[in-house]
């Protein structure tokens, strides 16, 4: 959990991410990186050099047989308080719009109804378990399939909302994140999403591990080129 830890205090040094008294508000999906955000975020309190505060904060997107009792349990363990909020996204994505790479507008329609949810309960910040494997992948994705060189960015204020997104684990990868998440026994919730593991995202996943295989440090390569935009020379 230190190596982590680590990543997450270097990214609120970096971006300046949490402030004295903010109130966050945690995208609780059950999955491993939410829930190793949320702990981890849980145990930064303990030394962050300022005073705030966490909640977990969880959709249900109206699948079936998505059973979050073990996230459950564990916010009441650790005294987060838990917010459930019943939504029907999944059947606008897959039912009404019937999209064939529902990601991206479920991605928005999450976002979007967490960020009104953060309103509703006057919190100022909403913190999602994105890594630095998401970051890279982002990349790759956009320039693959929109042309363009982005990321998402670690702090990002929505005036509409008024809501600040913040992304503390953006130097933690993927593999630490599994091993604290095993290593810890942390409780998880099985994604009922079809779409699971068959992505364009799960693509360029595979094709950056296949890469990494010839050429060592790849993602610690690639990430400190998202971070170096003085080299960055294009048209």
């Amino acid at each position: 959990m230190r190596k982590v830890l680590g990543c997450l205090k270097k990214a609120d040094m970096n971006f300046n991410m949490i402030n004295e008294g903010d109130v966050i508000g945690v995208g609780l999906s059950g999955g491993k990186d939410s829930i190793v955000l949320l702990n981890a975020l849980r145990l930064y309190q303990n030394f962050s050099p300022v005073s705030y505060t966490i909640k977990a904060l969880t959709l249900t997107l109206g699948f079936k047989d998505f059973d979050i009792t073990p996230i459950t349990e564990f916010c009441k363990t650790h005294s987060i308080e838990h917010i459930i909020e019943e939504t029907h996204i999944a059947e606008v994505v897959f039912n009404e719009k019937k999209l064939s790479n529902p990601c991206g507008m479920c991605s928005r329609m999450k976002r979007a109804r967490l960020s009104k949810l953060c309103k509703k309960l006057s919190i100022n910040k909403l913190a999602l378990g994105h890594h630095a494997d998401d970051a890279i992948e982002t990349m790759f994705m956009s320039m693959f399939y929109e042309s363009r060189i982005h990321t998402f960015m670690p702090v990002t204020y929505m005036d509409r909302s008024d809501i600040t997104v913040i992304r503390p684990l953006v130097y933690a990868f993927e593999s630490d994140i599994i091993e604290i998440h095993r290593r810890h026994r942390l409780p998880i919730v099985k994604s009922p999403c079809p779409a699971d593991k068959n992505t364009k995202r799960e693509y360029i996943k595979s094709l950056l591990s296949d890469i990494s295989k010839d050429v060592p440090h790849l993602k610690a390569r690639l990430l400190h080129a998202i971070e170096n935009k003085e080299q960055l020379e294009v048209w």
